[in-house]
């Protein structure tokens, strides 16, 4: 029986990055098997890195010693004893990191890339869409320049958030700001690259609604979480207001979340994130949800290179793919350096086909990039893009 011998879990950073989910810490797993093969898996921070990490040493506990083909009861046997599983981001973003390296090892026992173990290729070509790229941006100007440095590499579609430090509330000048960014955009880069408008659920239903009509014109692709993330029951009153689909689904923790939210006339794209929501397994229940709904998926994906090997062996296999998010071209060094593996290239993300995830560990760096504590914070709150936080 192969079961999982050995648990090591990092926490990686640099101390001279600023807080941001996308640049500072993250929390990597290393199973090793009994057999002596290694998988990895990743966990979510956003100011949470340790609590996460000691969520992890609890889950450890569960799955010590554990085969690591179980991945249905292995969940199970944690959920029965973890009382607040369903609403504890920490607990599930542990589950999640041993849940992927899980079927790392389980692709490596068997020589097989993980797409193929849950149901092969539907999607040749994962199209991905570029965030973190607007550090610094806060007129019109800096968007469009940053933007077509990215069209030349062969991004066709951008992520961006145009509405400064206004939080909660947006009066008159802060819409009619946030309206020439995403209308110079438009105007620059033409009608052939999508625009997609992220609120990180910063306002008022009533806010959400005036500055989500203020932008119906320029035909953004969607726009992400428009309201505070309690507030869901406000989303079908911007639905029936604003003439822009709402994309949303980062916050959500399971497959029974999302079928709420699906079926409540509550989003039109669903955006799981594999690292927060129990994994790859999960994430294809999530997407088979949608389906059932006609709803289409766009992962969310803002940590590590672990996570987007994750998400893209799951998007290769998904009838409703609609795009995937990458912060790539904004990591680090260090970061885009931990691990080999898969590719991004001219606005695609193509992976090996090797076995488990396809990606390989650079031992050195993944040893050298070590850190311990918090996580540096900034001036800005740490989900915002670096450098935008202003008036």
């Amino acid at each position: 029986m192969e079961t999982i011998k050995d648990i090591e879990i990092y926490e990686l950073g640099s101390s001279e990055e600023k807080s941001s989910p996308w640049s500072s810490t993250i929390l990597i797993l290393k199973l090793t098997s009994s057999e002596g093969r290694v998988g990895f898996g990743e966990a979510p921070t956003t100011m949470m890195t340790l609590p996460v990490k000691e969520s992890m040493n609890e889950v450890a506990r569960i799955f010590q010693n554990k085969n690591y083909f179980n991945i249905e009861k292995n969940l199970r046997d944690y959920y029965k004893n973890a009382f607040y599983v369903t609403k504890s981001v920490e607990e599930t973003a542990a589950l999640s990191a041993f849940e992927i390296a899980s079927w790392d090892l389980i692709g490596k026992n068997l020589g097989s890339p993980v797409y193929n173990l849950l149901g092969g290729k539907f999607n040749d070509e994962i199209r991905a869409y570029a965030n973190g790229w607007y550090s610094d941006c806060v007129s019109p100007e800096d968007f469009v320049s940053k933007a077509k440095s990215l069209v030349s590499i062969g991004y066709s579609a951008f992520k961006f958030d145009p509405f400064g430090n206004n939080y909660d509330k947006i009066n008159e000048e802060g819409i009619k700001k946030s309206a020439e960014i995403v209308a110079q955009m438009r105007s620059s880069l033409g009608d052939k690259i999508d625009l997609l408008i992220e609120c990180h659920g910063r306002f008022s239903p009533k806010y959400a609604i005036s500055a989500g009509k203020a932008l119906e014109e320029y035909n953004p692709l969607f726009i992400e979480e428009p309201v505070h993330p309690e507030l869901e029951n406000s989303l079908r009153e911007f639905r029936s207001k604003v003439n822009i689909p709402v994309a949303l689904g980062e916050r959500l923790l399971n497959k029974e979340d999302f079928a709420r939210y699906v079926s409540g006339g509550m989003v039109d794209v669903i955006q799981p994130d594999l690292t927060n929501s129990k994994g790859i397994l999960e994430a294809k229940k999530i997407a088979a949800i949608a389906e059932s709904f006609g709803v289409p998926v766009a992962y969310h994906n803002a940590f590590g290179p672990v996570q987007t090997a994750a998400t893209v062996n799951v998007d290769y296999t998904l009838p409703n793919f609609l795009i995937q998010e990458s912060f790539e071209e904004s990591w680090p060094a260090w970061k885009k350096n931990l691990f080999s593996g898969y590719s991004v290239k001219n606005g695609s993300i193509q992976l090996s086909g090797k076995p488990g995830l396809g990606i390989e560990v650079n031992e050195k760096l993944l040893e050298d990039s070590k850190v311990s504590g918090m996580e540096p914070l900034g001036t800005e709150p740490p989900w915002v893009v670096s450098g935008t936080f202003k008036p």
